[in-house]
């Protein structure tokens, strides 16, 4: 029997996370910004380490460092007090997605690269 609760479980993260710290400001509107760094990244969200973290289901703006500023609206998944949030990428513009994908790919054949030489 199909299980649609069961398969959306398995899509929930559908991108693979990377160890990568990148500088991020984070805006709620009609607040100061908060700056934080990614403890990991992927093309879906990313964890950012922060000393205030927001509460779950708070949605805000993103900047996030590359080579470029990529805007993202996000939205807060998981709070973890005085460590982070874990946060779900909603919207950005096409050629912000691609640069995203474009570092993460390079990224991830730099780590894999890592790995094969200490093996």
């Amino acid at each position: 029997m199909n299980n649609p609760s069961g398969s959306g479980n398995q899509d929930r993260r559908g991108y693979p996370r990377l160890k990568v710290r990148i500088p991020v400001e984070l805006q709620l509107e009609g607040a100061a910004p908060v700056r934080g760094a990614t403890s990991d990244l992927s093309g879906g969200g990313c964890y950012i380490e922060t000393m205030f973290p927001y509460p779950a289901g708070t949605t805000l703006d993103m900047k996030l460092q590359l080579e470029n500023t990529l805007l993202v609206a996000a939205t807060v998944v998981t709070c973890d007090p005085q460590f982070g949030n874990g946060i779900r990428f909603e919207r950005m513009l096409p050629e912000d997605h691609a640069e995203l994908e474009s570092y993460l790919e390079k990224l991830e054949q730099e780590q894999n690269s890592k790995k094969a030489g200490a093996d």
